[in-house]
């Protein structure tokens, strides 16, 4: 039998919120290092603006109420209670679409894609493309996750999601999105159940960071190769400690509101396409909504497991794996790696579709919600007939 889904609604714990505030009322501020701010991390005078609009405007019983819009659920599956969105699409015949986020996000990212993909005609669309979105909270974050549940690889998130798709709600074959780890995890679907994808999405390409991979013979090669070799250099940081001592940081980002916040709005301006202003492309509140579900949920630690695993696993997309999955790809120019086409039909072998967009990054559906809902729909308009 088949776990049932329970209807979630979020509540609002004032009693947290007030914890919250103090704690954020009693900050102590590091010095700003010499030179260019930002070159060094996140920027002390830009955090001590932001922890005062925290604590004195900001308000999460507003961000609460923009998610329970939307109807959720959870479920009792792998082990864990799974966090899910489940939105009807409004059209003659929707297609199923699950929706997968990734690091440092949640589905707080979504708010703003998902009523351009449930029903495209209140934004000048045809009823006919519309989705059923279904967007889980991936395992070990936000409200995917309580403490002592087990934790989860790309490997396991993906199985996890194949099993509330198909056999929690039914849907035998559906199409799928992600960005981050949602393109890991997305991608891993093809991989791993590819007769129940009609096809993939991706606004991310899992492929493994190679630069010996780069072809330098070619423009578009050693763009990819001092692309890589800059990123690997200067923005892998993150991801080295949060995939050998993760736990470590966990005590600092638990315990500290600002220090969470620090650790994430450097990556909402490093990976943005914001030419160094990040509040030209996220508000206050769309940053502080997200950075907040991850306070309150106390699920930072776990939301580094990924980080963990592909450590000390490998990368979930090897050399030599062949998705033959009908694919497509939306390649935003502030992405953090972009390889060329030529490297990427290396691996997904039906890539039908690869968009060049004009503007946005690594948080393509908040930065660019409408643009990246017309690639969607454009591309899934003809696999329909098979979902």
């Amino acid at each position: 039998m088949s776990p049932k889904p329970v209807p979630f609604h979020l509540e609002v714990d004032q009693g947290a919120i007030e914890d919250l505030q103090q704690r954020l009322a009693r900050t102590r501020f590091p010095e700003q290092p010499p030179g260019e701010p930002w070159v060094t991390g996140t920027d002390t005078a830009y955090m001590r603006e932001l922890v005062t609009y925290w604590r004195e405007t900001f308000s999460w019983p507003d961000q609460v109420a923009r998610l329970n819009e939307f109807p959720q659920f959870t479920v009792e599956l792998s082990g864990i209670d799974l966090h899910y969105l489940h939105v009807p699409g409004k059209g003659p015949n929707p297609c199923p679409l699950l929706l997968s986020h990734g690091w440092p996000g949640s589905v707080f990212e979504f708010l703003d894609i998902i009523p351009r993909l449930t029903d495209p005609a209140r934004f000048g669309g045809d009823p006919a493309d519309a989705f059923t979105v279904i967007a889980p909270s991936l395992p070990g974050y936000g409200l995917s996750f309580s403490p002592g549940q087990p934790r989860f690889s790309v490997e396991a998130m993906a199985d996890c999601f194949a099993s509330l798709m198909s056999d929690v709600l039914g849907y035998k074959r559906f199409a799928a999105q992600g960005g981050d780890w949602g393109a890991s995890i997305t991608s891993r679907l093809g991989v791993a159940y590819p007769e129940r994808l009609i096809g993939m999405h991706l606004n991310m390409m899992p492929l493994p960071r190679d630069p010996e991979k780069a072809d330098t013979s070619t423009a578009e090669g050693r763009v990819y190769f001092d692309n890589l070799a800059d990123w690997l250099k200067e923005g892998t940081g993150y991801s080295a400690i949060q995939g050998t001592k993760p736990q470590t940081l966990a005590f600092g980002l638990s315990d500290s509101p600002v220090g969470l916040a620090a650790w994430i709005i450097e990556k909402f301006r490093s990976w943005s396409d914001c030419h160094g202003d990040v509040e030209a492309v996220f508000s206050k509140d769309h940053m502080l909504a997200n950075i907040s579900l991850y306070w309150f949920t106390g699920a930072i630690g776990s939301s580094f497991w990924p980080y963990y695993a592909r450590m000390h696993g490998g990368w979930q997309i090897t050399d030599g794996t062949i998705i033959t999955v009908p694919a497509a790809f939306a390649a935003f120019p502030a992405e953090m790696v972009r390889p060329p086409r030529s490297l990427a039909e290396q691996t997904f072998t039906n890539l039908q579709r690869w968009t060049v967009m004009p503007k946005g990054g690594h948080f393509a559906a908040m930065e660019q919600p409408e643009a990246l809902a017309e690639d969607v729909r454009s591309f899934f308009r003809p696999l329909r007939a098979i979902a």
